[in-house]
């Protein structure tokens, strides 16, 4: 389908934009079942809001359990048949088929998404490289399944042969900021390990995973290999408590993702979780504010602050505050806020209504306990046909203490916080103290000339990623969260193993 053209109006240029598009997916009445697109068995509908208008755009169903029976049997009848028992070259070959139809719709699934969410086309525009990236990497992992494990016993007398297996089939539930490539670093590792999936896109982003349908299609993968559901967060509880589920794997906040922990531990299913995180960017003393100044936005706001491990909390020493604030906020405040349809635009509108609600009232908890908000610091009034949108001003905030909310909790939005800390003696005890009281463990980052001391201080980090000088993720490694931001791991060799189980076949030699 194609979207619905209307004649917008002469002042409303985001408007005309969106009229002249013609987008593969926008109502739509079907999920994806068994190779085909099917009816869905409800009749209720989740309408598909674009957050920089306001505007109502698409629509999906909103699943039954009778379409999660329907995803989870198509799956475990393809998980019965060939798919597990193809080599893993041969499913690494669909891998790499995956990539190309991917990037062959990349101008179609960037617009999608940032219709969706809000994303700048400046950050959209990368997600079928990204994904086409994930799904290659992934494929040069068939050597590690493929090679005979045997281990001697210790004390001779006999060996075992420990076979790889893949677990089932597997719950794939993404959320709404990354919906693309959150599906992907689950759906390729599971895929090459010899898992079938079932997946349900979080409700305010069901149409843009469309297109990557379109492309495991068009790259000839077989029937039932890969599902797709939509529905709100009750279908999601659903799946997660299906019986012909093996194993699940969540993105999306603390609070759902206790929820879904709970149910696999009464179920005794394996489950990956990556969640929430509150991260901190420690400047140390010797650090280069103008180096720092260039990574800022995509290492502590990227997609206007709706990314789980950007360093949001900035930690400087006592010595240069002064310095730091002003640096961050000619930073923050020079990136251009409008249309992320504008390939120009930094920072575009909160995703949902409901978040530009949540991330207001932190705006506004910060500054009843005290902070200073040195840019921003308050809704954004655009026009243009932007009006109605969901924009938030781009906000820093100086003089933050500990205690307050917005020192603490994630806020998920376009709000950086600066703290300070004492650098008396050039100690970093405290910042590391700091960077260390918080609930979550997910990201941080350390400026700082001298890498050797950057490096102990990221050393001395509880958390599962550190950046020094910037902050990127690597295909290659293992990403995850300590404490209240997950459990498990993405990304790696470890990625690949969390759709694994182990059989060991013991033999006299």
């Amino acid at each position: 389908m194609t979207s619905a053209t209307h004649d917008a109006p002469a002042d409303a240029p985001a408007l005309a934009t969106r009229s002249g598009l013609a987008l593969p997916h926008t109502h739509v009445d079907t999920i994806y079942v068994d190779g085909a697109w099917q009816p869905s068995r409800g009749t209720g509908r989740n309408p598909v809001t674009d957050p920089a208008t306001g505007e109502v755009w698409g629509s999906v169903p909103d699943g039954t359990a009778e379409d999660v029976d329907a995803a989870v049997g198509s799956a475990q009848k393809a998980f019965d048949g060939e798919w597990r028992r193809l080599a893993p070259s041969e499913r690494a070959a669909y891998l790499l088929r995956i990539a190309d139809e991917v990037e062959k719709r990349a101008e179609e699934l960037s617009l999608t998404n940032s219709r969706e969410n809000g994303s700048p086309v400046a950050e959209s525009s990368g997600a079928a490289a990204n994904a086409a990236g994930i799904l290659r990497y992934f494929a040069t992992l068939v050597g590690y399944l493929e090679q005979e494990d045997v281990r001697p016993f210790p004390r001779g007398g006999g060996e075992s042969v420990v076979r790889r297996d893949p677990l089932g089939v597997c719950a794939l539930i993404a959320p709404w900021n990354f919906p693309i490539n959150l599906v992907m670093i689950k759906l390729a590792p599971a895929l090459l390990a010899g898992c079938t999936v079932v997946i349900k896109p979080a409700s305010p982003t069901p149409l843009s995973i469309r297109v990557i349908i379109d492309a495991i299609a068009a790259a000839g993968v077989p029937a039932g290999v890969v599902n797709l559901v939509t529905g709100s967060g009750r279908l999601g509880d659903v799946l997660v408590r299906h019986p012909g589920v093996a194993k699940v794997a969540f993105t999306g906040s603390t609070p759902v993702g206790r929820k879904i922990a709970a149910a696999c531990g009464e179920l005794l299913r394996p489950v990956t979780l990556e969640l929430g995180g509150k991260s901190s960017a420690i400047v140390l003393p010797d650090a280069d504010l103008d180096a720092m100044s260039r990574v800022l936005i995509k290492s502590s706001m990227r997609n206007t602050g709706q990314t789980c491990y950007i360093s949001t909390r900035i930690l400087a020493p006592a010595s240069r505050y002064g310095e730091v604030v002003d640096m961050v906020t000619a930073t923050i405040a020079a990136g251009k806020q409008g249309d992320p349809l504008n390939p120009e635009t930094v920072f575009g509108p909160c995703a949902t209504e409901s978040q530009y609600r949540t991330v207001l009232e932190y705006v506004e908890s910060g500054l009843a306990e005290g902070a200073r908000a040195t840019t921003g610091g308050r809704a954004a009034s655009l026009a243009g046909g932007l009006e109605n949108g969901y924009f938030v001003e781009p906000t820093v905030f100086a003089d933050v203490t500990p205690d307050m909310r917005i020192a603490r909790e994630e806020i998920f939005g376009p709000v950086i916080t600066i703290l300070k800390y004492d650098d008396a003696g050039g100690s970093v005890d405290e910042a590391v103290a700091l960077a260390n009281n918080t609930e979550f463990g997910l990201g941080g980052l350390v400026f700082g000339r001298d890498e050797d001391a950057a490096l102990a201080v990221a050393d001395r980090m509880d958390t599962g990623s550190v950046g020094l000088n910037f902050f990127a993720s690597n295909h290659a490694a293992p990403f995850g969260g300590r404490h209240d931001s997950g459990l498990g791991t993405e990304y790696g060799i470890e990625g690949l193993n969390a759709y694994l189980s182990y059989k060991s076949i013991h033999r006299k030699r």
